[in-house]
């Protein structure tokens, strides 16, 4: 396994891998190990007490981050009739039912995040292996399986920035909250918005301490250990 460079070194040297830091002192480590000349996305990566095989400790959820993730979402919404036109009258970026469902299928994927109305679901089954692949199939879980009446605040709630996460097969969960440009404070609040998502999304069959640890980082930074007593997560 090759060596990090250089600059990695250095960053690294500035982190106390044997202590735990509380939230603002992690990101303000955070930004000043970000090194890399484009604006690195802060990644939040928990270790948890969960057994992934198990039915009952499964997690899946989206934390609405108040700054979002620093890049346009393009929202993509399947919908037909009235709902079409509220969706479009919202602002989501595209709107359509088989025509769409076509062109998805010829390899279109310029999108970030689907909404559907719940007479689409039936038709636009035939997407699961192309959206499920990238995350991007409506699930009514995730809340973008909604009736025309919820879709602006759906889509409006999208724009701001939908932060997905679900247990991995090894156990742990990651998910952008932001980018390393970004103020303090809209890290902060970023994060704190992510934590308790993960927080409230506790399944019933977890046992013991529920998070294990978390760490926050920049794409090419080195690892932060977070104080989760801080922010009221060492449950």
């Amino acid at each position: 396994m090759p060596s990090h460079g250089k600059k990695y070194q250095e960053a690294a040297k500035q982190i106390d891998p044997k202590k735990t830091y509380a939230l603002a002192e992690a990101v303000d480590l955070a930004k000043k190990t970000s090194y890399a000349k484009f604006d690195e996305t802060v990644e939040l990566h928990f270790r948890m007490n969960l057994d992934q095989r198990a039915a009952d400790q499964q997690i899946r959820g989206i934390a609405l981050l108040p700054h979002g993730l620093g890049k346009k979402i393009r929202v993509l919404v399947f919908a037909q009739g009235e709902a079409a036109k509220i969706a479009e009258e919202a602002g989501a970026d595209t709107v359509g039912a088989e025509d769409l469902i076509k062109k998805i299928e010829e390899g279109w994927l310029e999108f970030d995040v689907t909404v559907a109305t719940p007479d689409m679901m039936g038709k636009i089954g035939k997407l699961g292996k192309i959206l499920g692949r990238k995350g991007l199939m409506p699930n009514p879980k995730l809340g973008t399986v909604v009736g025309q009446a919820d879709l602006p605040r759906v889509i409006k709630d999208s724009r701001k920035g939908r932060s997905e996460f679900r247990l991995d097969r090894t156990g742990n969960v990651h998910m952008a909250v932001g980018k390393a440009s970004f103020e303090p404070r809209q890290l902060e609040e970023n994060l704190a918005a992510a934590i308790e998502a993960v927080v409230k999304a506790k399944p019933s069959g977890a046992k013991g301490q529920y998070i294990k640890s978390a760490t926050i980082t920049t794409s090419m930074g080195p690892g932060i250990p977070l104080d989760l007593r801080a922010v009221g997560a060492a449950a």
